[in-house]
């Protein structure tokens, strides 16, 4: 497989482009970010999604704790 890029949209990722992986990316899966710099714990969610049009994207969303993938 070749080097698969990732968008992401809301939250403290919005604009950052990053690749995939290694990992073939299954579209609805959803990982979490957590961010600790200077303050509070923030933790944020991101559902990936594929459209022919814009390619693979990561959304943030609002779900729980055992929904989300361990990246």
């Amino acid at each position: 497989m070749s080097e698969v890029s990732v968008r992401f949209f809301g939250g403290p990722l919005d604009g950052r482009v990053q690749t995939l992986g290694a990992e073939e990316p299954v579209a609805g899966s959803v990982m979490r970010h957590v961010h600790l710099h200077d303050g509070p714990k923030i933790e944020t969610h991101y559902r990936l999604d594929y459209s022919p049009e814009s390619g693979w994207e990561y959304r943030l969303c609002g779900v729980t704790t055992s929904e989300v993938d361990e990246v």
